[in-house]
Order: C-alpha cells, then sequence, then structure tokens
C-alpha cells in the first residue's frame, strides 16, 4: 500500500535560511539543510527550481535527499520568491544575469561545503544548469537534469515558428505583457494546470498554500519578454557541437506528454552529451519530483542510485 504524501507547509526547524549576495549585489535567498543525523555523510547538493518555483516547493525532495546522507541547498532565483529585487514577475529578458547568478553561487557552495558536488536542476534551472556546464565549465561532479527546459513546448505553435512570434511580439512594444491570463478558478485543485503539473493533487495544494502565505510567490504567466529570451538562451548554448563539450556523467529525467518544455528537444540534448542517461516517463506530467508516488518514488530511486554510481 503507497503511503499518502506528507504536506510541507512549515520551514524544518534544521533548514537554515540566509542572505547570498551575487556579483553585482543582488540578494538571493538562500536553504543550507544538513544532512540528517546519524547519516553516512555523502557530500553537497544544490537544487536550482524552475521559472515560479520557490524554496518551499521543493522541501519535500530536499528531505529525501538529506535522509539520503546528503546537506542540501537551494535558492530563490532573482526575481522570485524572495530573492525579488525589482523584477517584476521575475521577467527578465535576458537570462544571462542568471547563469551569472548560478555560476558565482556555485563557486562560493563548493568553496564552503564538503564533496562530492552535484546539482540538481528543474526545468528553467535544468536549462540555466546546463548552460552554465556549457559555458562556465561549473565544477561539479554529476548533475541531473529534471524536465530541463531544452527547449520550450510551443505547442500549438511549430517550433519553427514559435521565436519570431515571440521576437515580433517583443518588437511591437509587448515584452512586459504576459503571454497569457490565468484566473484564479483555473489554478484550483482539479484544473487544468494542476494536471500539466502532477497527478497527486496533495502535493498541487501545498503549492497554492504557500501562494496564500506568500502571495508574491505567485509569478503567474511569462511575459512575452521572458519567452524570447527562452528561445534565445536555448538556441546559443544548445548546440550538437557545445553539448559535446560537456564532459561529466548527467541523468536526465523527461516526460512524453509534457505540455511545458519539448520533449523532442530534450531526446536529443541527451544525444549530444557524451556522459548522459536518459528516461522518458511515458505518462508523467511536468513536476516529477512533486508527481504522484509510483512516478515520483521511481525518479528519486533512479536519482540515487545514479548519484551512488557517479558521485561517491
Amino acid at each position: 500500500m503507497v503511503n499518502e504524501p506528507i504536506s510541507w507547509r512549515s520551514h524544518p526547524k534544521e533548514a537554515l535560511f540566509s542572505d547570498w549576495t551575487a556579483p553585482d549585489g543582488m540578494v538571493l535567498r538562500r536553504l543550507n539543510w544538513p544532512a540528517e543525523a546519524g547519516k553516512e555523510a555523502r557530500g553537497a547538493l544544490l537544487f536550482a527550481g524552475g521559472r515560479g518555483d520557490f524554496i518551499e516547493k521543493y522541501l519535500e525532495a530536499f528531505a529525501h535527499w538529506r535522509g539520503a546522507g546528503w546537506t542540501v541547498t537551494a535558492f530563490d532565483w532573482r526575481g522570485q520568491g524572495r530573492s525579488r529585487g525589482d523584477i517584476a514577475g521575475g521577467n527578465l529578458e535576458s537570462f544571462d544575469p542568471l547563469v551569472d547568478d548560478l555560476a558565482a553561487l556555485i563557486g562560493d557552495w563548493r568553496g564552503a561545503a564538503a564533496g562530492p558536488h552535484v546539482a540538481i536542476g528543474h526545468s528553467m534551472g535544468g536549462h540555466l544548469l546546463l548552460r552554465t556546464l556549457v559555458e562556465r565549465r561549473a565544477a561539479i561532479d554529476a548533475a541531473i537534469l529534471v524536465a530541463p527546459m531544452i527547449g520550450v513546448n510551443s505547442g500549438p505553435i511549430p517550433a519553427w515558428l514559435a521565436p519570431g512570434v515571440a521576437d515580433a511580439m517583443c518588437a511591437l512594444g509587448f515584452s512586459g505583457l504576459s503571454m497569457w491570463k490565468t484566473p484564479k478558478a483555473l489554478t484550483r485543485p482539479g484544473s487544468k494546470r494542476q494536471h500539466l503539473l502532477t497527478a497527486s493533487r496533495e502535493r498541487y495544494q501545498d503549492e497554492l498554500y504557500w501562494w496564500e502565505k506568500e502571495p508574491e510567490f505567485n509569478l503567474g504567466p511569462p511575459s512575452w519578454g521572458w519567452m524570447r529570451a527562452a528561445f534565445r538562451s536555448a538556441a546559443r548554448a544548445f548546440t550538437k557541437e557545445r553539448l559535446a563539450g560537456v564532459d561529466l556523467p548527467i541523468l536526465i529525467l523527461g516526460t512524453e506528454r509534457d505540455r511545458l518544455v519539448s520533449p523532442a528537444e530534450i531526446r536529443r540534448a541527451a544525444a549530444a552529451l557524451p556522459r548522459a542517461e536518459l528516461k522518458i516517463y511515458p505518462d508523467a506530467a511536468h513536476e516529477i519530483l512533486r508527481e504522484a508516488d509510483p512516478v515520483r518514488g521511481d525518479a528519486l530511486a533512479r536519482i540515487d542510485a545514479f548519484l551512488a554510481a557517479n558521485a561517491r
């Protein structure tokens, strides 16, 4: 019998929050959660969430990894969670500052934490982690990309046309405009949004709880400028030639029916990366680490096995 998931609607007492200052002076909120007492130390694990994510959304996954002996570090991207600054809705017009942040954070984190050092990126976080590996040769021992945004799933607009549409909307002066509207009724449990993200009603409700408690955590839809930045970032960084230069073990988890990121682009990247392992789930939603227990449990087990083999 599968146990019901635990709600994560408070900060665990051992979880330590602090401020981290980026090279340009922007202050990001950071979490450091030491490995569970009595567990054999495995090393340091850094987690990078997606657009609209915040530290609290993945506390359940963090608890799993610290229970396995990892000291877990996570953070809110600039413009998200409590790393807000003056960036409206997290809608940067270039991903370059995010890559700068991640590269600098990895450097500080690696210098302060005993290894091995591993990083996990979800969705936009997977995109930015991979870009940091491509462009900065970030010094980590292994990486996991979970539903990574190698490419945006632009359907029903064809993939070849979508970047031009984003360029045109920005040229018309709509770069700061949200791409769509999401009335509150369309975010409720059982909504289309839930089914795009997870089959777990309770885990979905955990996010809504934090939205009620911290309204600024809800970024809403992306802007046209953010979407243009996503297309440009991927086109520059994820060529076959550049991916071929990333020489470290990488586990990629994706899902066939992902409506937010492109399964085809995930497969393409996995084929180009020299040391990548790929698992595509046939019937999971986008948030694999927050899915219903059968998918989530399998994903965590695969991550555990991958780290046991590649981060010793």
